[in-house]
């Protein structure tokens, strides 16, 4: 058994080891590259289940254990996939066969990549929203009206500019609707190759950057564009497709225009179906213990929508809009345009950056709520391999959903195995039952989108909790909201991420200060003002700043420490140099511009009125130092010198201490202290380190 060497005292002391000598840059890129580099079967394997989890775990599936919950998760998440899919093509400004193609291959290729067992990866409302905003931006300026399945309005000089447009893009052959898939494949496969870089560069810690309360303000914005998108099916009316800043305020001023000439038909079966669906989902909460299974509501609405309208011929006697025509199977594989892929590059960006926050963010929650672990880059490998690989098949931009993802976990999923299954069910709507939904009136499939939208919009009323919590999450939230409904839904990411990262520099600029003082007779110290009883020790004053140390907060540093402690050891020390020098120039002695010159050592015995002779600093809280934090030190130092105050850092971590080291702090001359001597493992070894120099040192000045 070891035993620790002792001081006089008794007590033991700690001994440090001596750190390796960490590797140069130089060596440490060519270890990397040199196993990069070799290649081994080993080697070509463990790449292999890397890059395809499945690999792993199918091996190892248990059909007894899993197989009867993942089956009914996948067809209970099939089934809401199909209504769901077919209506979020009008957010996206595309056909509903479009939105097959995605859920279909998006559940394949994460059964194959994912590393989470219970996200359920697709179509997003969010990210339908963006895609359609820029699908709709590409097909004014291609000379195309969103509105319609066709070029621009019938008057001439409308359909004269449309057909400019047309030969100059070399469109001649594509109308609307297939323009309109061309620039979302265009923007989902250039999102898909950035988050395929950012899974390649492991970036996969980004993602943190984009805060829950930044999340929900967005999602809470976006459900409020894609609430007023959808209005315009609800009640049956004709309004232009605004663009760029206010659109929803834009929308709503037409919406209010247009009221007059709603279509009575669809707003009695928009009013019928809210109606229901709301019904039933309040229902569904109520009894979600009771209920194994969800109600597919959703489907059964669309069903018997469905079928009212066919026999009702609601679309030929009252003008009720309907989907229109589902072909069945599969369109040949189609490269995306790379003239569309470069206009739509830098729209891609925050798409990539949503859809890449909300799959690891969702990916890591069901992982730690069920007790294993996922890696965050092969997420985005995964999630950027569902929107590469799909957008030569015409699919649009996917991600992880959050209803989806819980209505897959309560109705047992155990594997991605579900995912397949799920995929199976949209694969016999595209092959068979596609067409029979011809008849569906899209003010249905608004009302499904805008049921959908239920949980995003009631997170408002955690604001105010949110605000007793933390108000500058809460600012935030806010911010991030308004932005994405009164300016647009890329800008409130923006804004909402200067606003996390403002926030978070808040934080760390202004951090708690105080004064501790002793816990009785106890070696435990506390902050002075939170707590009463606590004893202060003579002569020496413990400081603690709750925060890091670097150049946006190194003046409030100073500030709080000055006036707690009432001395501003700067601007005294300033002034006795000055006197000593003015001093030295009267006596005719030679001046030295030092720091622990003769006119420091003349100035250190002035005697100080600052009732202290050391300030012991409390390092605990001290996060990082950089080079503005060390010279802030060193200059503290110095000043407190020039008074005969010592400086003593106690509690200092690791990474401070190699920082103070590395910087020189340790090695300047300090007269017989050593590093010892400066930093210390706690805040009551520094202060009786502190009583005894002084103690020593007071025979000596009473002498002199």
């Amino acid at each position: 058994m070891e035993e620790f060497p002792e001081q006089q005292g008794g007590g033991p002391v700690l001994v440090r080891r001596r750190p390796p000598a960490p590797p140069g840059l130089r060596e440490t890129l060519k270890a990397r590259l040199q196993r990069s580099c070799v290649c081994s079967v080993q080697g070509a394997r463990g790449l292999l289940l890397d890059l395809f989890p499945v690999t792993r775990w199918l091996c190892r599936y248990s059909l007894r254990e899993d197989l009867a919950g993942d089956v009914m998760s996948g067809l209970v998440i099939g089934i809401i996939l199909v209504p769901q899919a077919i209506a979020y093509s009008l957010l996206a400004g595309l056909q509903p066969i479009y939105s097959l193609y995605t859920s279909f291959f998006a559940n394949i290729i994460y059964f194959l990549m994912g590393t989470s067992r219970h996200v359920s990866v697709g179509i997003f409302s969010l990210l339908c929203l963006m895609v359609g905003q820029v699908v709709d931006r590409e097909l004014l300026l291609a000379g195309f009206d969103p509105a319609q399945d066709g070029p621009g309005p019938g008057d001439n000089s409308s359909t004269l500019n449309a057909s400019v447009a047309t030969l100059a893009l070399g469109l001649q052959d594509c109308g609307r609707d297939c323009y309109a898939i061309r620039v979302a494949t265009a923007l989902t496969l250039v999102a898909g190759i950035y988050q395929v870089l950012m899974g390649v560069l492991r970036l996969g810690f980004m993602s943190a950057y984009l805060s829950q309360p930044l999340l929900d303000g967005f999602a809470m914005g976006a459900s409020v564009t894609i609430l007023t998108s959808q209005l315009k099916h609800l009640l049956g009316v004709r309004v232009p497709r605004h663009q760029g800043l206010g659109m929803v305020v834009s929308t709503w001023l037409s919406l209010l225009r247009s009221a007059g000439q709603a279509n009575l038909c669809d707003v009695l079966t928009s009013a019928v179906c809210l109606a229901v669906l709301l019904a039933s989902k309040e229902l569904s909460d109520r009894c979600r213990h009771r209920l194994k299974v969800p109600l597919p509501t959703e489907l059964l609405v669309i069903v018997v929508a469905t079928l009212v309208s066919h026999l009702a011929q609601l679309h030929a006697r009252f003008g009720s809009s309907v989907a229109g025509d589902i072909p069945t199977g599969f369109v040949a594989p189609r490269v995306p345009d790379p003239g569309l892929m470069w206009r739509v590059a830098l729209d891609a960006v925050p798409l990539a950056l949503v859809g890449s926050a909300f799959s690891v963010s969702l990916a890591e929650m069901f992982a730690r709520s069920h007790g294993y672990s996922v890696r965050a880059d092969q997420e985005l490998l995964a999630v950027g391999c569902c929107n590469v690989l799909p957008a030569f098949f015409h699919c649009f931009a996917t991600s992880a959903a959050l209803a989806k993802s819980l209505v897959k976990t309560a109705t047992g999923c155990r594997t991605q195995l579900s995912s397949v299954v799920s995929a199976t069910v949209v694969l016999l709507v595209l092959l068979a039952l596609a067409p029979l939904f011809r008849d569906l009136q899209r003010s249905v499939l608004a009302c499904v989108i805008i049921v959908s939208l239920r949980g995003a919009l009631r997170k408002v009323r955690d604001v105010p909790q949110l605000w007793r919590l933390s108000r500058a999450d809460a600012l935030v939230w806010v911010a991030t909201a308004a932005t994405c409904v009164l300016v647009s839904t890329e800008a409130g990411l923006l804004v909402g991420l200067l606003f996390s990262l403002l926030s978070l520099a808040g934080r760390t600029q202004r951090p708690h200060a105080a004064l501790l003082a002793r816990i009785g007779s106890s070696g435990f110290y506390e902050d002075a003002t939170e707590f009463e009883g606590l004893v202060p020790e003579p002569g020496v004053q413990v400081f603690r700043f709750a925060g890091p140390l670097y150049y946006a907060n190194k003046d409030f540093f100073l500030r709080s420490l000055y006036s707690l402690t009432e001395l501003d050891a700067g601007r005294v020390a300033a002034r006795r140099k000055e006197q000593g020098l003015e001093a030295r120039a009267s006596e005719g002695e030679p001046t030295e511009d030092k720091d622990r010159g003769p006119a420091s050592s003349r100035a250190a015995l002035v005697p100080t009125t600052a009732g202290f002779h050391t300030v012991v600093i409390d390092c605990a809280p001290l996060l990082f130092l950089d080079a503005a934090g060390l010279a802030t030190l060193r200059d503290l130092r110095r000043d407190y010198g020039a008074l005969g105050i010592a400086l003593l850092l106690a509690c200092c971590s690791p990474s401070v201490r190699d920082a103070l080291r590395r910087g020189g702090f340790l090695e300047e001359d300090q007269g017989d202290l050593g590093e010892e001597g400066q930093l210390f493992h706690s805040v009551y070894s520094a202060v009786q380190a502190a009583q005894a120099r002084h103690r020593e040192q007071a025979p000596a000045n009473s002498s002199l």
